[in-house]
């Protein structure tokens, strides 16, 4: 049994139901249900799960305010983790705000909540709600509450009298605002974390999917050394994500014209990913596949994530198979896996590869090759061309953006396939061969596409490509 894993068990023993749901919060569960039978057993094995290392279950403990347990079980004490801890942050500040204003909450706050909320969330859901965090989880699963979306519990505890939750939420969607107008994109997650091994381990097994330091030393000054000498070796890693997971992580395709889904999956399959397919879905269940994959708690086990999306669309909003209405915008595709909305890929590498086909005849952009003064992005490249419509551009750390498309007219022409996809899948392939880093694997489709519109000027292709990854990605 290791030494990290022989700590987490002394900690949880020591952890009430509500911490250890708490702490599950924190880590990004959503089936917190599950710890009414045994709470410190789920907390064991969500904790195995995690890549977890002896800084970042202090800031766990931190974060729920057991000082206590840094001394005893630990030998640390606030101010020493608060001082490594600066500027090295793991865990979310969104649900740090949630499990706070759950902590502040009493009875009879709840039960104004649950009152207000009957018409959102089912009933028994409310009934059954012990806390705060049961009711957030149940938000955020239909898409009600997010890091970007608390509008609706803000006017709520500002309804039942509790203006002073209400205010650290209001301070908090401002915070993220003013981050979001910065020049730089948001960091979220600065302290990197080493390669894990491969596979899953229960509780049971003698070894957990722990990356332990060295034994845990007595004397807190020893066990700084220890954790900055750690740090100092992943900041000469940080030139590279980490590809070692067994498989890479989840690919998903969702193919709402039916044409491309096949020959997409091969491609990533090959890539080592575990590629999840949909073909032809409403807009309704392309939301509900995208927030199930989004839950998925194997994230935390993944090295990457990917998300090929093929759609008719109108301006910035996917239509699906949708004849009409509002559609999906893209900016709800890319927030569902930020590091807030899905804690298991923070850090990680998440690329988004989209294929659209307007619906209708879009303005062409005068002059204007990459809009570089658009806020969120680092990469321009040389476009093959640029619509001027409503774009979505990631503005959070780990993204990449590839979002070509053109006129939908062109699914008409018999046996259609995307020119963008198929310099994509060649790309790829080549790029594993040659180990190529992604950036440059999209210059060569970026060359495909533009050779394919100066051939073909009627049937062109347009590009919004750009990057928020911090280290350089190699699908080889």
């Amino acid at each position: 049994m290791s030494s990290l894993y022989h700590t987490i068990i002394q900690i949880t023993d020591e952890l009430s139901t509500d911490e250890c749901k708490r702490i599950s919060y924190l880590c990004g569960a959503l089936d917190t249900d599950k710890f009414s039978t045994d709470p410190r057993g789920m907390l064991r094995t969500l904790l195995c799960q995690t890549r977890m290392d002896y800084l970042f279950l202090m800031e766990l403990i931190l974060k729920i305010k057991r000082y206590d347990l840094l001394r005893a079980v630990l030998s640390t004490n606030k101010s020493t983790v608060e001082g490594l801890l600066k500027n090295n942050h793991s865990v979310s500040e969104y649900r740090v705000l949630m499990a706070d204003v759950s902590e502040d909450m009493d009875t009879e706050d709840l039960k104004s909540l649950a009152f207000l909320l009957r018409g959102t969330l089912p009933k028994h859901k409310l009934e059954n709600a012990q806390s705060f965090l049961d009711v957030a989880v149940e938000l955020e699963k239909l898409d009600q509450l997010s890091s970007e979306k608390m509008d609706l519990i803000e006017h709520c505890l500002r309804s039942i009298h509790r203006a002073d939750l209400a205010k650290k939420i209001s301070h908090y969607q401002q915070t993220v605002l003013m981050t979001k107008q910065g020049s730089s994109p948001p960091d979220r997650l600065q302290f990197c974390r080493m390669p894990l091994p491969s596979g899953s381990f229960g509780v049971s097994t003698a070894s957990c999917n722990l990356r332990p330091i060295s034994k845990l030393c007595d004397k807190p000054t020893t066990l700084k050394k220890e954790l900055l000498g750690s740090r100092s070796y992943c900041q000469q890693q940080e030139d590279v994500y980490s590809m070692q997971s067994e498989p890479r992580g989840v690919c998903l395709i969702i193919d709402c014209v039916g044409s491309e889904a096949d020959e997409l999956e091969q491609t990533f399959q090959a890539l080592n990913f575990h590629v999840i397919t949909h073909k032809l879905l409403s807009v309704r269940d392309v939301q509900s596949a995208l927030r199930e994959v989004a839950h998925q708690q194997g994230h935390y086990r993944a090295s990457a994530f990917i998300c090929c999306v093929i759609s008719r669309s109108r301006s910035s909003d996917l239509l699906a198979t949708d004849s009409h209405g509002p559609g999906l915008n893209l900016d709800t595709v890319r927030c569902l896996f930020t590091s807030d909305s899905c804690p298991g890929l923070a850090g990680k590498p998440k690329l988004f590869f989209i294929q659209s086909y307007e619906e209708s005849e879009a303005q062409r952009c005068a002059g204007c090759v990459g809009c570089g003064d658009e806020e969120g992005g680092e990469l321009e490249t040389d476009a093959p061309g640029l619509l001027c419509s409503k774009r979505t551009v990631p503005v959070d750390a780990d993204i990449f953006w590839s979002h070509c498309w053109t006129k939908g007219r062109q699914l008409e022409v018999p046996n259609h396939r995307s020119v963008y996809l198929r310099a994509l899948r060649s790309s790829l392939t080549e790029g594993q061969k040659r180990r190529t880093h992604l950036v440059d694997v999209h210059m060569a489709v970026n060359r495909a596409v533009y050779d394919h519109n100066h051939k073909s000027p009627e049937s062109s292709y347009f590009f919004n490509l750009r990057h928020t990854l911090r280290k350089k990605v190699y699908l080889s």
